[in-house]
């Protein structure tokens, strides 16, 4: 079964704050999630395995600690989870970028795909999806599925906001795939949105209504 890690940090829940606020305008939004998404990725990448190897420092040499594996695809869904991006590569600066287009239909609350590129060696690499928000969890979902249906095997779903219905249905359709969340919310609305939650961070990121 996969595990969902809430991360706890007094830095997340005031940045968090932050982007709760309606009268955050979208360049402070876009910083913020920015900084947000770096402090996260901290957390994903904690169990990245580590292997020994012989480096020469300036004063002698030394055996140390280094990745053993650095083959990582970051996968933000379009478009809001591009406001991610720039956080995760800027401690995994080596990571490949695929993308996943996926819109809402706001009738059905189910996810249309119109786009999906991604590493021809996804099979071999550890994913990391992005999106800032877990609603009903659809959008989500699906956006496993296309990678797994593309080779990748070693996924993790990263957001910074959830509702309890979108991690619960994460966990019943992809049980291997790991959830990392910033915050989570009481409940969904009758139109789908997180409660309290943010607004629609698309939105927020780019100025648009």
């Amino acid at each position: 079964m996969s595990k969902v890690t809430v991360i706890e940090h007094p830095l997340i829940h005031h940045k968090m704050a932050i982007l709760r606020d309606k009268h955050t305008g979208s360049k402070s939004f876009r910083e913020v999630v920015n900084e947000l998404a770096l402090l996260v990725a901290y957390e994903v990448t904690r169990d990245f395995p580590l292997v020994e190897t012989e480096i020469e420092t300036p004063i002698t040499t030394g055996t140390f600690k280094v990745l053993a594996n650095e083959k990582v695809a970051v996968i933000p869904v379009l478009r809001a989870g591009l406001g991610m991006v720039d956080g995760i590569l800027s401690i995994i600066p080596n990571a490949k970028l695929g993308h996943i287009g996926l819109y809402r239909n706001h009738d059905t609350l189910l996810p249309t795909e119109y786009y999906c590129k991604l590493p021809d060696d996804i099979a071999e690499r550890v994913c990391i999806i992005m999106d800032p928000m877990l609603a009903t969890g659809n959008t989500t979902n699906e956006a496993i599925r296309m990678v797994k249906e593309r080779g990748g095997k070693d996924i993790r779903f990263v957001c910074l906001l959830a509702a309890p219905q979108g991690i619960e249905a994460v966990h019943r359709e992809h049980p291997d795939v790991d959830i990392y969340i910033a915050n989570v919310d009481g409940k969904l609305n009758e139109h789908g949105y997180i409660v309290p939650g943010l607004g629609d961070a698309g939105d927020r990121l780019f100025g648009t209504k």
